[in-house]
């Protein structure tokens, strides 16, 4: 059984049989009485403080902006998650989540294409894996449903998540 490893420098990549993804931005957003994966004992539950700090982390980190970004593998294992993902990380203001996903936003085509994979409902529900392995096919351009001109991708599953980019 032959070992191969699924990173590499970036010195080699260019020599691989296919494109590098390279990690931009990565962070993790727990907060001070947080719960381990969505908390709902906020007094918002419109909000999401979590996902709010990790993308100003990631943010920070990468130097882009949420108008950067060319796609979102967002974690959802129950829709209102997507909702409170898309407001917390700035592609839309609070509130505003059900208009931009009506208008067409999230579309392949559309302004910030979502789970172009068909996400944890639609495709598999693997904890997020097959998100991160979506962000990689999308940089390859090698993804069954491909964002044109897809050069950054944020992969996040709330309160964790990263930006995927070639490398450079």
């Amino acid at each position: 059984m032959v070992s191969r490893s699924s990173s590499t420098t970036a010195d080699r990549a260019p020599d691989l049989p296919n494109r590098a993804a390279r990690i931009a931005a990565i962070a993790d957003g727990h907060l001070v009485d947080g719960s381990v994966m969505f908390n709902y004992y906020h007094g918002d539950l419109a909000e999401f403080p979590e996902a709010r700090f990790l993308a100003s982390q990631l943010y920070a980190s990468s130097g882009y902006t949420p108008a950067d970004i060319d796609a979102a593998m967002l974690y959802e294992n129950f829709s209102p998650i997507v909702f409170l993902q898309l407001e917390a990380m700035g592609f839309c203001g609070p509130g505003e989540a059900r208009d931009f996903i009506a208008e067409g936003n999230i579309e392949l085509g559309g302004r910030l294409p979502v789970n172009t994979h068909g996400g944890l409902l639609g495709e598999a529900y693997i904890h997020g894996l097959n998100n991160i392995l979506e962000g990689v096919r999308q940089i390859r351009g090698t993804a069954v449903n491909q964002v044109a001109g897809a050069e950054r991708i944020m992969v996040a599953g709330g309160r964790s998540g990263m930006i995927l980019t070639p490398p450079d």
